[in-house]
């Protein structure tokens, strides 16, 4: 079958996609399937590392690694190019420690002679040789709504009691394969009390911890005695102590989530005096342990979120008593040191990455521009996003920067990403490139009707973005009392010129218009549905159908009020 682009436009786009099997010219938004394995983001502003100025450039990248990145590149033929005007490229953002994709585990049932004071390991949340890739979906929801937020690789760890089992460095690209980078990279703990039976307290985590760390070194000892001596009795080693040598024998670490300082105490203190590697994670209140942290040297994951504003907001200071006003005081104090607590780990010198857990992936950007207006430094904040977690996470051969040889992780935004105005348009994950819908800024409406619905009616002039290049059309929309009706022009798929359709299922609310409309690609029949937001004469929105994704489109009234 001939493999060839046909005319830009939706229709074209679809009926590509259907006859020629052919990838779109820059990527499919799934990241399913390429034309080519070769890429070159074209005349971008290229952010290789943090501290670094953003030079125009291109970055060339084949088979998921990066070729060169210059102004001057030599581009092969068959490179598809994505042109880059206007846009931002970062190095994509790695997760220290993260729970995206992961499913629990169904709690195992006890034993009719079970023991509350003395449970076995499995039922008491303690399970090392478990591995997060028995647990994990790659084509779960949540790492797309991560991916979307910038994050192109991951340490997920496993759900479970206090000591879940053993996670894994993945990369969220190819949805169709495991995309593991490191396997059983560390061991998952965390102060997770087990309910009704032992331990169900922190303190009794810390003792059983000890316990199972103790044992297994007893272990080693025994089973190395017993192959290098005569008389010496079989060892009888359980499945908790093999898969905790790992540890025991400092081949990887161990991820201790600690949100508090006590923890972080606790977590610190385990570690000196056992001597295992640690990596602290999910850290939300740790001003008071800075110091302790920057002494020991543990490196650290903070939790990325800030924490909630709702208690500002709802004082109410001018009906107050002055006790009230001094409590409201006391939390807009402590609220305030909560967000200047990243830019204190930079003043003392730790450098730290980012952990997901428990987060929100929509609020992630919010919350590195939030921590930058409190103190953060842009380098910093760009640090903890890449260098510092590759290097944590023993990556730093292959991700963190954008270098010549590195894995194709980017991020690529339509502005600085420590502005308000930021938002995600691609991001390219092991070579592997995902589009994203990034809405413009309008201004506030100027063209609502009486009762509060905006004015649709009259000739539209619009412009789709799609992957296989901008097309445009007219769009006619008419009222008859309650009811819209149109039509819509669209490149002819055939090459033919433009062709029209009647729109239908027009809903207006508010300042949103919906609609659809039915184009014949090569005897198939694809319904198309636009989403606009008016403000004005303007409209923004997605043209969008469901075997391939939403794509941006604007328009412009350019006739209101017509009758058709």
């Amino acid at each position: 079958m001939k493999r060839q682009f046909l005319k830009a436009g939706m229709a074209g786009l679809l009926l590509t996609g259907i006859l020629s099997h052919t990838a779109w010219s820059q990527s499919d938004p799934t990241g399913k399937r390429r034309v080519t394995e070769t890429y070159a983001i074209t005349n971008a502003t290229i952010f290789a590392s943090p501290g670094q100025e953003g030079t125009k450039g291109t970055v060339l990248f084949r088979d998921g690694v990066i070729l060169g990145v210059g102004a001057n590149l030599q581009l092969p033929k068959e490179a598809q190019v994505i042109p880059g005007d206007s846009l931002f490229i970062y190095p994509g953002f790695i997760d220290g420690a993260g729970m995206a994709g992961i499913t629990k585990p169904k709690d195992p049932e006890r034993p009719k002679d079970f023991v509350s004071s003395a449970p076995p390991d499995e039922i008491a949340g303690i399970t090392p040789w478990r591995s997060i890739t028995d647990q994990f979906s790659i084509s779960a929801s949540q790492v797309d709504d991560w991916r979307k937020a910038g994050f192109t690789i991951s340490q997920i760890l496993p759900d479970g009691g206090m000591i879940p089992g053993k996670a894994s460095i993945l990369v969220l690209g190819n949805p169709g394969t495991v995309n593991v980078l490191s396997e059983n990279s560390a061991l998952a703990t965390n102060f997770r009390g087990s309910r009704g039976m032992y331990p169900a307290t922190a303190v009794g985590v810390m003792a059983k911890f000890r316990n199972v760390y103790q044992n297994t070194t007893l272990a080693l000892d025994h089973s190395k005695l017993y192959a290098s001596a005569a008389g010496v009795s079989r060892p009888e080693v359980t499945p908790t102590q093999t898969a905790m040598s790992a540890v025991v024998q400092k081949q990887i670490p161990v991820v201790f989530t600690a949100a508090s300082d006590l923890e972080v105490r606790r977590a610190l203190a385990l570690q000196k005096e056992l001597g295992f590697r640690l990596i602290l994670a999910g850290l939300e209140n740790y001003e008071s342990v800075i110091d302790l942290i920057k002494s020991t040297g543990t490196p650290v994951l903070i939790k990325l979120e800030i924490p909630d504003d709702k208690a500002i907001k709802s004082q109410k200071a001018d009906s107050a008593s002055t006790a009230t006003k001094a409590q409201y005081d006391r939390v807009k104090e402590a609220y305030d040191k909560a967000l200047k607590q990243a830019s204190l780990l930079e003043k003392a010198g730790v450098p730290f990455g980012f952990s997901t857990m428990d987060t929100k992936p929509g609020d992630a950007l919010k919350a590195i521009q939030t921590m930058v207006k409190n103190g953060l430094s842009e380098k910093a904040a760009l640090a903890a996003l890449t260098v510092n977690p590759a290097q944590i996470l023993g990556i730093n051969r292959v991700a963190g920067t954008i270098e010549k040889g590195k894995m194709a992780n980017f991020v690529i935004s339509n502005d600085s990403l420590f502005k308000e105005s930021a938002q995600i348009k691609h991001v390219v994950a092991d070579g592997y490139v995902f589009d994203y819908e990034v809405k413009k800024k309008t201004p506030k409406d100027n063209g609502k009707s009486d009762n509060g619905t905006v004015k649709v009616e009259g000739l539209w002039e619009y412009t789709s973005e799609t992957p296989a290049g901008s097309s445009g059309g007219e769009l006619t929309i008419a009222k008859e009392g309650d009811d819209y009706s149109g039509t819509i022009t669209y490149d002819d798929p055939s090459g033919g010129g433009k062709v029209s359709a009647p729109i239908k299922n027009v809903a207006v609310t508010g300042k949103t218009i919906t609609f659809e409309f039915d184009v014949n690609a090569g005897g198939n029949n694809l319904t198309v549905t636009i989403t606009g937001e008016i403000s004005g004469t303007s409209m923004e929105g997605t043209m969008s159908v469901a075997q391939f994704g939403s794509f941006p489109l604007s328009a412009k009234l350019t006739t209101p009020g017509l009758t058709f």
